[in-house]
């Protein structure tokens, strides 16, 4: 894949795992419940997750799961400044995680270099808007529209099912003009899947790097997690940092994640184990001993 520059960065995913922090401005998200719903710390967490090393922050809306209808308008009125204000403090990578193609407009517009379309191009015109633009596009495996009520998750092989929806939808945005070193694509870890799917995902992830692209994965605080080891929301930091691991170690080179100074300790610590980073410093059995 080589080096790339998405935003004002750059990253080598040869040899890098970047960190991406959650930034939900919304009432009603899924793990802090709008603690960063007021604009002003929706962007002061933004920057400050900027300090403690984050590469990327992404900026939501409007949750994925089931709840009350939000306009389109709203959602831009909800990421869009937040977008803004980042954009003006920090070179953090700003994408915005939406599902509509208006909205991913207005926050191109607004200064976010990527576009986190959780629909996997859902929206018939977004593959139209990224092309037209700089940006970056995440495709991601989803079923059905979000915010809806959906039938139990089934499939017959989910790996194979979502690297073969994966792939068609690569060929959909390459086709619309965007070119593939602009696409990450992301499984969908428990988007429209129950815990066994998701365990698999995350058990055969290598499989999914047969496509050949940058590979972001969501698991932080996420059902499965909690299902797995039986711990509510806020306890769940210690095996949402064994699932992002182990999607490392699979190939993945973007995690999405909401506890950034932990989860970038992790990082750090399995690039060096892989050996794609150097210690900070090495001192441990490296002086001399002098017979007396």
């Amino acid at each position: 894949m080589g080096v790339q520059r998405i935003g004002r960065r750059e990253f080598d995913f040869a040899r890098q795992v970047a960190v991406m922090a959650v930034i939900n401005r919304t009432p009603d998200s899924f793990f802090d419940q709008g603690a960063t719903f007021a604009l002003d710390r929706a962007v002061t967490a933004a920057v400050r997750a900027a300090e403690q090393g984050a590469d990327w922050v992404d900026i939501g809306g409007v949750p994925f799961g089931r709840g009350p209808a939000v306009s389109t308008e709203e959602e831009i009125d909800r990421v869009a400044p937040v977008i803004a204000g980042v954009a003006a403090e920090t070179d953090v990578v700003i994408s915005v995680d939406t599902n509509k193609a208006a909205v991913a407009r207005a926050a191109i517009e607004a200064g976010a270099a990527v576009i986190n379309d959780t629909s996997g191009l859902g929206d018939p015109d977004m593959a139209a808007v990224v092309a037209d633009s700089d940006a970056n596009l995440v495709i991601t495996h989803s079923v059905g529209p979000p915010r809806e009520e959906k039938p139990p998750a089934h499939y017959g092989d989910v790996v194979d099912e979502v690297r073969t929806f994966l792939s068609e939808r690569v060929a959909l945005a390459e086709a619309a003009g965007i070119r593939r070193d602009r696409l990450i694509v992301d499984p969908g870890h428990d988007l429209d899947k129950n815990t066994l799917h998701s365990l698999e995902l995350t058990r055969r992830i290598h499989e999914l790097t047969a496509i050949d692209l940058p590979l972001l994965v969501a698991v932080s605080n996420k059902d499965f997690i909690g299902e797995t080891i039986d711990r509510e929301k806020k306890d769940r930091l210690a095996g949402s940092l064994a699932a992002m691991v182990a999607c490392i170690l699979g190939g993945a080179r973007i995690v999405r994640m909401h506890d950034v100074e932990a989860s970038i300790d992790a990082v750090r610590m399995t690039e060096a184990i892989l050996g794609l980073r150097a210690p900070v410093r090495l001192e441990h059995n490296t002086h001399p001993t002098h017979n007396v």
